[in-house]
């Protein structure tokens, strides 16, 4: 039988010590030159996550899916004059949620980070947000600037947190049933280093329409649950019958980001995000749908060496970013009406 986690909405100290014990894999931090903070609210379950690349990343991105919510993607188009960036924000709260990268930029505009001009330094701060706005009791509680200043405040080289914290507070997944036949989602985060030096890494919050496979069994680790709630409809089975409503229209979305230590042009950047998609298309079924709003930023640093293949750094961003979503929903911890992964039969 599934078990309903009192893990209490207004506690962000008891949903930190909840968070379950995973072997820590190299995440996004094994990058050099990036730093990764979270700010969960108190209030309800959300919040956002800063990736700080305080010296500057090359960047690009690629957006799919019907229902996106972004800040500042125009300006990682290859085409425009602003190369790198200083941080990204993903964020909970819907459009509201954009707020926090003001903070952000505000962090780092006080130590005098960013892009020269004539009379400032101006922080570059794309973002990303999700929707958990019916996750808790107050929709109106959401991540603001001050969220991604403290954010930015508590970014580190340290192992990052997952589970529900920052972005993946109040993510959920397999919506195709309905609200109601849902479960936790969460954030994630994975890396591989080649032994020439090579590192790509991926950092995601899952809060996806759809089910999360894992794409080494085919196995479902979690999404739309049985009309009993006992188990795993299995996406798949539903779609293949005539699902009429693939999920909760415009209350999803996985975001995400890909880094690496490669030295990367924009447009190089930019194909690596479109690659990194598939990680996506691999480890949740259905992906990038009408009523999600998935994007992938990616970020270089170019402290590596020797000059990677430009296949070889996307194929790996698939592969860490299909890694990270899995790690995402298996580090979840339930909430009221929202059983994790873990609360599943172990015959599931």
């Amino acid at each position: 039988m599934l078990t309903q986690v009192a893990a209490p909405l207004c506690s962000v100290a008891f949903l930190m010590t909840a968070l379950p014990t995973l072997a820590q894999s190299p995440d996004l931090t094994a990058v050099n030159g990036l730093k990764v903070g979270h700010h969960t609210l108190s209030a309800r379950p959300t919040g956002c996550t800063v990736v700080l690349a305080e010296a500057g990343a090359v960047a690009g991105v690629d957006v799919r899916g019907g229902a996106p919510g972004t800040r500042e993607t125009d300006l990682l188009d290859p085409a425009r004059s602003v190369q790198q960036v200083h941080g990204i924000v993903l964020a909970g709260g819907s459009a509201f949620g954009l707020d926090a990268a003001s903070g952000v930029v505000r962090y780092l505009a006080e130590r005098n980070i960013g892009y020269q001009t004539r009379v400032a330094r101006v922080p570059i701060v794309p973002a990303a947000i999700l929707f958990d706005l019916g996750i808790g009791d107050d929709p109106t509680v959401r991540p603001t600037a001050e969220c991604g200043y403290l954010a930015a405040e508590a970014a580190s080289t340290d192992p990052v947190p997952e589970g529900n914290v920052g972005a993946g507070a109040g993510a959920t997944v397999g919506k195709i049933g309905g609200a109601g036949r849902a479960m936790k989602g969460g954030l994630g985060s994975a890396a591989l280093e080649l032994p020439n030096g090579l590192v790509v890494a991926a950092l995601v919050a899952v809060n996806a329409v759809g089910d999360v496979v894992d794409p080494s069994t085919g196995e479902v680790v979690a999404g739309v649950r049985t009309e009993d709630g006992q188990g795993l409809a299995d996406a798949r089975v539903l779609l293949r019958a005539g699902a009429e409503q693939p999920g909760v229209r415009g209350e999803n979305t996985t975001i995400g980001i890909v880094a690496t230590n490669a030295v990367l042009t924009q447009a190089e950047a930019t194909v690596v995000a479109q690659m990194a998609h598939d990680g996506f298309a691999r480890a949740i079924v259905p992906a990038h749908t009408p009523s999600d709003g998935d994007a992938i930023f990616t970020l270089a640093t170019g402290t590596g060496s020797p000059p990677p293949s430009l296949a070889v750094v996307g194929a790996l961003a698939a592969d860490v970013m299909a890694e990270a979503i899995v790690r995402a929903v298996r580090a979840a911890v339930g909430i009221p009406g929202y059983p994790a992964a873990r609360d599943l039969p172990a015959d599931q």
